[in-house]
């Protein structure tokens, strides 16, 4: 009972302090998920990272009810998925509650003016950090090229393409790479 109950005080922390959703909150898990608590290798936070991006549903909850799951199975990932997703539950509840009057408050409008900063800041941290632990080869250097100047060019011409779709074909193109690797070998 010890373990989920820190399963579920970790996480509401982490759902409580964190804006911005699961990408800015990869710094914060990582430093407490490997580097305090060692739940986790690096390796294998990078895969539950690739698989919480390429599975349905909001990336903190996949994180938060991987590593719940690994530590302590069925009841693990509960408590861990319940602890990430009360406190943007309780906020969302007030909001709606006075949602007219807060938007209007040029107080509020200040905080997410600097709340956007900083979520652009953790995230682009976390994948710089996770752009670190790629492996250097000529496909992935390609690959992270290839998307990059995609997303740009999107951005650029503000043509709507959905991220799931190069997250797709980035996925393919691993599994034709790994394929190919694996005919080259025999």
């Amino acid at each position: 009972m010890k373990e989920l109950l820190e399963l579920l005080l970790v996480f509401l922390k982490l759902g409580l302090f964190t804006f911005g959703g699961g990408y800015a909150m990869i710094p914060q898990i990582k430093e407490i998920v490997i580097e305090k608590k060692h739940w986790l290798t690096e390796d294998e936070l990078l895969e539950v990272i690739a698989i919480s991006e390429s599975t349905p549903g909001p990336v903190a909850i996949n994180l938060a009810t991987y590593i719940g799951f690994k530590k302590r199975k069925f009841l693990g990932a509960l408590f861990s998925t319940i602890g990430v997703i009360i406190p943007s539950f309780i906020v969302i509840l007030i909001i709606s509650l006075f949602f007219d009057k807060f938007i209007r408050n040029k107080y509020v409008s200040y905080a997410f003016v600097g709340i956007k900063c900083a979520v652009a800041i953790l995230i682009i941290s976390a994948a710089l950090d996770m752009l670190k632990k790629v492996e250097k080869n000529a496909f992935n250097i390609c690959l992270i090229i290839i998307v990059s100047i995609t997303l740009i060019l999107l951005e650029i011409f503000q043509i709507k393409f959905s991220s799931i779709f190069l997250i797709l074909i980035g996925g393919m193109l691993g599994i034709i790479l790994c394929a190919c690797k694996k005919e080259k070998t025999k």
